[in-house]
C-alpha cells in the first residue's frame, strides 16, 4: 500500500499555487496567526518541492507521525519521506474545511481538517484529511516540532 501524506492548510493555501475551494471554518485568534503562517509556509514550500524552504520551518527535533510510523528529526524527514510528500502534493487540489489554533506559553497547536483531491497511481482519489501541528516559539520565530497526519478515502 502506498503511504500517503494528505496534508492541508486553511485560507492562506491560495498563495501556494495549489487549487483550493471553499471557505474553511476558522477559529484562529490573533496571537496564533504567526504560528499558523509558519504552518502555511511549510506546506507551500513542500507542495512546491522546495525542501530547503520547508526545512526552514522545522525544529531540528521534529517528530512526524503518520500511518502508524514516524520520523524522529527534521533531517530524517527531509532526507526521506518529505520527497515523496512533495511529489504527492505537486498536483493536489485542497478543500480546507476547518482550522483551530491556540497558544499556550511558548507552544502553539494548529488543528486542521479538509479534503484532498489527488492522482494516486494514475487514478483520481479523494481523501478526508486531519492534521495537527505543534509549534514552539524560538528566537528565529515559530518552528514546527510535531506533525501528525491522518486520512481516509472519501466516497
Amino acid at each position: 500500500m502506498t503511504r500517503l501524506t494528505p496534508i492541508f492548510i486553511g485560507a492562506l493555501v491560495l498563495m501556494t499555487g495549489i487549487a483550493s475551494s471553499g471557505e474553511p471554518q476558522s477559529d484562529v485568534p490573533d496571537e496564533a496567526r504567526a504560528a499558523v503562517a509558519t504552518a502555511d509556509r511549510f506546506f507551500a514550500a513542500l507542495a512546491a518541492g522546495d525542501l530547503e524552504g520547508a526545512g526552514a520551518e522545522l525544529d531540528p527535533d521534529l517528530i512526524v507521525l503518520e500511518s502508524g510510523g514516524g520520523e524522529y528529526s527534521a533531517a530524517e524527514y527531509l532526507g526521506g519521506h518529505a520527497k515523496h510528500d512533495a511529489e504527492f502534493l505537486k498536483d493536489a487540489e485542497l478543500a480546507p474545511a476547518r482550522r483551530i489554533a491556540r497558544i499556550s506559553g511558548d507552544l502553539a497547536w494548529v488543528a486542521s481538517e479538509g479534503e484532498l483531491r489527488v492522482q494516486n497511481e494514475g487514478e483520481p482519489a479523494t481523501y478526508a484529511t486531519a492534521e495537527t501541528m505543534v509549534l514552539r516559539s524560538t528566537a528565529g520565530g515559530w518552528k514546527i516540532v510535531h506533525i501528525h497526519w491522518s486520512s481516509r478515502a472519501s466516497p
